[in-house]
């Protein structure tokens, strides 16, 4: 029993990790569906849209984390591609951490949205199915070809810088001090209004061989828009900064995720022309330069994984009845985006009705020193400060848009404040749900 006891400490104090990046393009074709057909549909490809991930090896089982360059995926289409990559990384569909950038002029895909819409006569309003498995297997076949070029992971790196002029709160206060959430991604700047709530950071993990590192992987509550909406399909100005740190050091694998940015735009400081593209890319790409300059590495001795598992109560009042979706979705005097709504808002009580939760899951590396975790849909930044502050001593790192099913998920506070948006399929005041899952994924700090 001593003996076996020894043996076990020995292989634990000399686990060895690995990470292996991966890179798939996963651009829509002309004339697929846009923001899941809300928007123009995709008339020109002006940059390619990636799936970029890794595969972390050494742990109790192998653990993805992956980012879309897509909108949103739903439900089965979130289900899906968690399945293939886990397949194809031997792990289980829980261990994938996956969440989309959420560019607009790029794919929703909800696969039971479509099916919905294929019963009334209307293929591809939302995704194109057939698209949408290809898109999943290239980049299953990416990661499979990764593994074999797996290279050593020994320490981790924590960094972060302050982005100035870049993120505002859809929140405004007009000058007769009523509150309105009008401020979007190309508004400008309403009534000179503050910036509001917002997560000023950006954040930067990164692994290292030694003093050569590998990966590095960034976070900033932000919609990710400057203009969109003309079937332009783009990464926008994420992708432009994205690609710019790459090309600072080819070497560094760079992977870009956007926070719980449901409620934080550009608006302020974007009016929807063109050329503010190029200056929301420079901010960003300022931020993510800096936090890699502050970034600060430690041996990487444990990782650990949790998984919360979040229900959701559905919003059952109005047109959000079952019944009130039912009759638009087949309301041929209906607007495209209505009834597809409508799909969207089926889509996800299906899924309630079978009692099937949201995970949250957190990659945790040394015990706490370092917390990723991933919240679904258009959380907003609340939850993200929220768990800053769960785990204050921890450098926490939260990335929205995980499984986009719910829409928007605000916090109590701005329910109270009046915010009310059709593309929210959660009960108002569901702010202790979403805490409390948070609560579970983070862990408990240990004394």
């Amino acid at each position: 029993m001593v003996v076996l006891l020894i043996v076990s400490v020995w292989f634990t104090a000399r686990a060895e990790f690995r990470v292996a990046t991966f890179n798939a393009d996963i651009t829509i074709p002309i004339g697929h569906a846009c923001m899941g057909g809300g928007v123009a549909d995709a008339r020109e490809i002006v940059d390619p849209l990636f799936a970029k991930g890794f595969v972390l090896l050494g742990a109790e089982e192998p653990l993805v984390v992956v980012s879309l360059d897509w909108c949103q995926c739903n439900n089965d289409s979130y289900d899906r591609w968690r399945e293939v990559l886990a397949q194809a990384a031997h792990t289980t569909p829980q261990r994938v951490m996956l969440a989309t950038v959420h560019q607009h002029d790029a794919p929703i895909c909800d696969l039971t949205a479509q099916r919905l819409l294929d019963d009334q006569g209307q293929p591809g309003w939302n995704c194109d199915p057939e698209f949408h498995e290809r898109a999943v297997q290239r980049t299953a076949t990416a990661l499979k070809q990764a593994l074999s070029t797996a290279r050593r992971v020994t320490h981790f790196g924590m960094g972060q810088a302050r982005i100035e002029k870049l993120a505002s709160n859809r929140r405004v206060v007009r000058p007769d001090g009523t509150i309105t959430w009008e401020r979007g991604s190309a508004s400008g700047n309403l009534y000179d209004a503050p910036e509001g709530e917002i997560d000023p950071w950006l954040k930067t993990l990164s692994f290292w061989d030694g003093e050569t590192p590998l990966l590095a992987w960034s976070c900033y509550a932000i919609h990710p828009m400057s203009y969109y909406g003309k079937g332009g399909v783009s990464a926008d100005f994420p992708g432009l900064a994205r690609q710019r740190r790459q090309q600072d050091d080819p070497s560094v694998f760079q992977i870009y995720f956007t926070g719980c940015g449901g409620d934080t735009t550009a608006g302020k400081y974007n009016t929807g022309d063109p050329t503010n593209r190029i200056v929301l890319a420079d901010r960003l790409y300022a931020g993510m330069l800096g936090a890699w300059q502050q970034t600060q590495r430690q041996p990487l001795r444990r990782v650990g994984f949790r998984n919360a598992e979040l229900r959701l109560p559905p919003r059952d009042t109005d047109a959000f009845t079952i019944e009130a979706m039912r009759a638009t979705l087949a309301n041929t005097n209906a607007t495209r985006w209505q009834r597809i709504s409508a799909a969207l808002g089926l889509s996800w009580r299906a899924r309630v009705s079978r009692d099937q939760p949201i995970d949250v899951p957190c990659l945790d590396l040394n015990d706490g020193a370092a917390l990723f975790t991933i919240l679904p849909a258009e959380s907003f930044v609340g939850y993200q400060l929220a768990a800053q502050k769960l785990r204050p001593k921890s450098f926490v790192m939260v990335a929205g848009f995980g499984d986009g099913a719910p829409g928007y998920i605000p916090t109590d506070q701005c329910w109270r404040d009046g915010y009310n948006d059709h593309y929210c399929w959660v009960q108002p005041m569901t702010e202790t749900v979403m805490r409390r899952a948070l609560s579970q994924a983070l862990g408990e700090a240990k004394r």
